[in-house]
């Protein structure tokens, strides 16, 4: 009982270091295989094409001096250490929320990687309709948007139990 109050659900954190993986892996890929800019058509709809990003998410601050690197350093190891502590306290019945956090977290390391060794983070991913292009992104990215998508499912719909829904389903109703 002590044990599981300590770790929580920090069993999830290899999920984290998977999307890790998987993120560096591709990062690792595209930039050997394509040039800086290059367009590489997937689909209709979808690019790869080699992009660096040293800004954050839509490329903000991204014409700045450079500063902003060692910000967004700050700030992904600050909420990596906050990550691993929620997991660490969330309880059993928290599965979704801890799915939800290790994509977050596993994103979090795979950006800050790059940008603590490049200076800046790798994208690849090109959505777009005819010539609009949505923001490049990347497999840590997606993990990310993943992630906070489950927390805002968690939070605006109630959970329901297996208890609670077998009380409710035998419950007679009043005539």
């Amino acid at each position: 009982m002590l044990k599981q109050k300590i770790c929580g659900q920090l069993a999830w954190v290899w999920l984290s270091l998977g999307v890790f993986a998987l993120d560096w892996l591709t990062k690792t890929w595209i930039s050997q295989n394509l040039a800086y800019g290059e367009l590489w058509p997937i689909t209709p709809f979808l690019d790869f094409t080699l992009l660096h990003n040293t800004g954050a998410a839509f490329s903000f601050l991204a014409d700045q001096s450079g500063w902003q690197r060692w910000f967004f350093i700050g700030i992904a190891c600050l909420t990596i250490v906050i990550l691993l502590v929620w997991l660490a306290r969330l309880s059993k019945q928290d599965t979704l929320v801890a799915i939800a956090l290790a994509l977050i977290l596993g994103g979090a390391l795979g950006n800050v990687y790059d940008r603590w060794l490049l200076g800046y983070v790798v994208d690849f991913i090109a959505l777009h309709w005819q010539q609009k292009y949505f923001p490049a992104f990347n497999v840590a990215d997606m993990a990310i948007s993943l992630g906070a998508l489950m927390m805002a499912y968690d939070a605006l719909w109630p959970k329901t139990s297996v208890a609670s829904s077998r009380a409710s389903s035998t419950q007679e109703t009043p005539p």
